[in-house]
């Protein structure tokens, strides 16, 4: 089946180029991010708006309330259902996020198997954590396994214990399994795209973005989501700009300072997002020196999937 992937660091203009893709080539969009599925998480996830879709359709969007699980599996499972029913319908599925393991999933690179011990390794796990902290279980990986410890941020306590439960349940370091799934060939005809631009112009747009979302109403939108029984141990509101929040709500920091922590943790995490798209030796980088606006950027894209990817039940030429 064919498929699009559009990836790239937080705010460099991945959906909009996304959307003049489709226009161009009759796609529908599958989101591959792991905030924008849940509803009334629009302002803190910069979630596309009706009027940004352009009569795109677009998928796994407000498909969850912000108290359901959602996971890598769950957005394989979805996706793939995504990717059969557009393509039934003679589109292209272009995959636009920024959520690297979760499109690593899609592409067959990770798999999820692993013998079950009834949760026992995890809630030891969980309670090393809760106990002496994060960095005890990110030491523990680094013994068990270095690569995926220097892949894997000390502060991402899921990711880590998903790694030592694995470790456990298996006798196998994740890396290796996730290396060798990597070798396996992709159930797809895809093309890899990542746009990017230079860190100074990228912190500009993060920055303005940060701004935008306060005065679009973020404080109210997090004060809505707790007065509905929404609190900072879901993993929805351990998102950026929510956790953030929430502390300027229980009083343990100003507003001020809320706003400096969630524009320095969207940085961070444009960093591990270029971080984890260089690993990949299939991604064709498009700099937005290059392509400044969408339709530039669109226009690289079409040229680059011509030949190669199916456009309505025949090669797109």
């Amino acid at each position: 089946m064919p498929l699009v992937i559009i990836a790239g660091p937080t705010a460099a203009g991945k959906s909009a180029a996304a959307v003049a893709l489709c226009q161009r080539i009759g796609g529908e969009v599958i989101s591959g991010d792991s905030m924008q599925v849940y509803r009334g998480m629009d302002i803190g996830t910069a979630k596309i708006t009706k009027e940004e879709m352009q009569g795109i359709p677009h998928h796994l969007i407000d498909v969850a309330d912000p108290k359901d699980p959602w996971n890598a599996y769950l957005f394989k499972e979805k996706a793939e259902e995504a990717v059969r029913a557009i393509c039934d319908a003679g589109s292209v599925p272009v995959i636009c996020g920024g959520t690297g393991f979760y499109i690593d999933a899609l592409l067959g690179d990770t798999e999820f198997t692993v013998q079950d011990d009834g949760g026992q390794v995890r809630s030891r796990l969980t309670e090393i954590a809760d106990k002496e902290g994060g960095a005890v279980l990110h030491r523990m990986l680094e013994e068990a396994d270095p690569e995926a410890a220097a892949q894997i941020h000390p502060n991402n306590v899921k990711r880590v214990i998903r790694a030592l439960e694995y470790h456990a349940l298996t006798g196998e370091r994740i890396s290796d399994h996730n290396a060798a799934q990597r070798t396996k060939e992709p159930p797809y005809a895809y093309r890899y795209f990542a746009v990017t631009m230079d860190r100074d112009a990228l912190y500009k747009r993060i920055d303005a973005r940060v701004s935008k979302m306060l005065e679009q109403g973020l404080v109210e939108e997090v004060r809505s989501l707790r007065e509905s029984g929404c609190d900072r141990s879901l993993v929805s509101m351990q998102g950026i700009g929510y956790k953030e929040i929430l502390d300027y709500l229980d009083g343990l920091c100003t507003l001020a300072e809320a706003a400096d922590r969630i524009r320095t943790g969207t940085r961070h995490y444009a960093k591990r997002q270029l971080t984890w798209l260089r690993r990949r030796n299939d991604v064709i980088w498009l700099p937005r020196e290059d392509y400044p606006e969408a339709t530039d950027l669109a226009a690289a894209m079409e040229k680059e999937i011509k030949g190669t990817i199916i456009h309505r039940g025949v090669p797109y030429a």
